[in-house]
């Protein structure tokens, strides 16, 4: 039956792709699917009020990224940290998913920040003991530790020493290899010069000099600047052993597919929708069939792009738009409110793009809310 889109008529697809896990390890390439947050819709909050969430949903989405084989980035930005979720939130949220992960023999690493700090200035040391703290409950916790990207080390660094200073500091601290994180200004406009300059190239000089003077301490490093031939570039100047996981998610299939001169493994907030799908793919991938592997993951780049259009830091309402229609929760409410920061005919067009992939479990429960959310969005026309 024809559903009427803000962009025209749409006749959804009557079937979904077969994406039934197969409990197949994935063996070519580390996928780490970074995982929204389920809000407790029910809570009586503002959006100044700390996250209320639902941990079952939210912990229930993590068994279903392991089920079918990816690694869980856990408190990461998709999880809203810094947009609705706070320390306090994410605390929980890695203690939480970190004995689950345990529980089920699922492979977590977890975002460590400084987002404790209050608002306002501080100093270097401030931010030295606030990543600190985050590592030691990331460490406590069993997870591998994310070194993400710190507005407040963005505003107190005066250059590049400063960032050499202080990832050196926490490299020694840390007791297993971490994953250095370099999210870019579209993600997060805080992080406007972050690694000491605004020119990417003596950036990048910087964030290879960490590397290179503590290669045994960096398990890898994720690239998120949306900027393929960047990536490629770094990855091509990594110390031996550490690894490049993709994190764009305008590029993704090509980087992950490689040539013959390397390839990245991923860490992706677009494989929390595209979970299934891209593990499939990837084990066409481990086969030795690239060719199959594009073909699986290739289409499904536009809907990618559509979700983190500009402004790119609220992809996070089209994914958690998209967990609703799948069936992964009961309700399309965000923690701070931020399911109002896309627009109607923007989650209709993801709906529309999502269902052509065949990506939703069940297309006419997927019909049915999207159609009761232009009637609620929208009126009736």
């Amino acid at each position: 039956m024809t559903i009427h889109l803000p962009q025209g008529p749409y006749e959804p697809r009557a079937t979904p792709l077969d994406l039934t896990p197969t409990g197949t390890p994935l063996a070519s390439r580390t996928v780490f699917s970074a995982a929204h947050v389920v809000a407790d819709p029910y809570a009586d909050v503002s959006p100044d009020s700390p996250a209320a969430v639902d941990w079952d949903a939210t912990l229930a989405f993590r068994r279903h990224l392991w089920a079918h084989g990816l690694g869980v980035a856990e408190a990461m930005d998709t999880a809203q940290r810094g947009m609705g979720l706070d320390w306090a939130g994410a605390e929980e949220l890695i203690r939480r998913s970190a004995a689950e992960a345990r529980s089920v023999g699922g492979r977590i690493a977890c975002g460590v920040g400084t987002d404790q700090l209050p608002p306002g200035p501080a100093t270097l040391a401030e931010v030295r003991a606030a990543y600190e703290e985050q590592l030691a409950v990331v460490e406590e916790s069993g997870a591998q530790a994310i070194l993400m990207a710190s507005r407040a080390l963005a505003a107190a660094a005066q250059g590049p020493q400063d960032y050499l200073d202080t990832y050196a500091h926490l490299l020694r601290q840390a007791t297993e290899p971490v994953v250095l994180h370099w999210l870019g200004p579209m993600f997060d406009p805080a992080l406007e010069g972050y690694w000491g300059s605004t020119d990417l190239d003596l950036a990048t000089d910087t964030f290879l000099q960490v590397i290179a003077e503590h290669p045994d301490k960096v398990d890898g490093i994720k690239m998120s600047l949306l900027d393929a031939d960047r990536e490629i570039d770094v990855r091509r100047r990594l110390p031996s052993g550490v690894r490049c996981y993709t994190g764009d998610d305008f590029n993704y299939p090509e980087l992950i597919a490689g040539d013959d001169r390397g390839f990245s493994h991923a860490l992706l907030g677009i494989f929390d929708p595209l979970g299934p799908l891209a593990a499939h793919a990837v084990r066409v991938l481990d086969t030795g069939d690239t060719k199959g592997f594009r073909e699986l993951l290739d289409p499904t780049v536009e809907l990618s792009r559509h979700l983190f259009q500009a402004p790119t830091r609220f992809y996070k309402t089209g994914v958690v738009f998209l967990a609703w229609l799948a069936g992964h929760q009961d309700h399309f409410t965000m923690v701070g409110g931020l399911q109002s920061a896309r627009s109607l005919p923007h989650l209709a067009k993801a709906y529309e793009l999502a269902d052509g992939l065949g990506l939703f479990p069940d297309p006419e429960l997927a019909e049915s809310r999207m159609r009761a959310l232009l009637t609620v969005r929208g009126g009736t026309r």
